[in-house]
Order: C-alpha cells, then structure tokens, then sequence
C-alpha cells in the first residue's frame, strides 16, 4: 500500500494505510472469484451492442489551430503544441 500510495502520489497516515490495504485486498480476493467464474459459454459482446444508444463517430469540424493555441495560457505557437506541467518524473 505504501508503494501504491508513492505511485500515486498521496499522503497517508498509518491508520490509512492500513485501511487501504485491507480494502484493497478485500477488493482484489473479489476480483480473483470473479475471475474464476465460467464465462465459455457466453457470447463476446462489444461495447456498441451493450450501448446501442451510443452516438456514432462521425468526423465533424473542429476550432481551428491557430484559434485555440491563441487561447491557451502557455502554448508554442510555432511549435503548434501546448505546454503543460510536467508530471511524471517531477
């Protein structure tokens, strides 16, 4: 759990971590069940048929480049990219 919570970045106390901990093993025993469970006989389905009120993926037209990169508080125009606080390895 502490590993988990360095990852994440969060700062717990010991008593959260060990609440955690025991959720999260209570959480993944569960997962181990269901993963036992005897799916051959079902069909494969995708996400359209389990959602068939889903809206289709039709392009459409978007804001033009230049007009957002001028919008964003810290972009490189030039570049055409926008810049954003690193995150991972900071």
């Amino acid at each position: 759990m502490r590993r988990i919570a360095t990852l994440a970045r969060l700062e717990l106390t010991a008593d959260e971590i060990e609440t955690f901990a025991e959720q999260l093993s209570a959480i993944l025993a569960y997962a181990g069940q269901v993963q036992q469970v005897d799916t051959s006989g079902a069909a494969a389905a995708t996400t359209a048929e389990l959602h068939p009120h889903f809206r289709s993926d039709d392009l459409a037209p978007c804001l033009p480049r230049d007009v957002v990169l001028k919008q964003a508080p810290d972009a490189d125009r030039s570049a055409g990219v926008f810049k954003v606080p690193r995150v991972l390895g900071s």
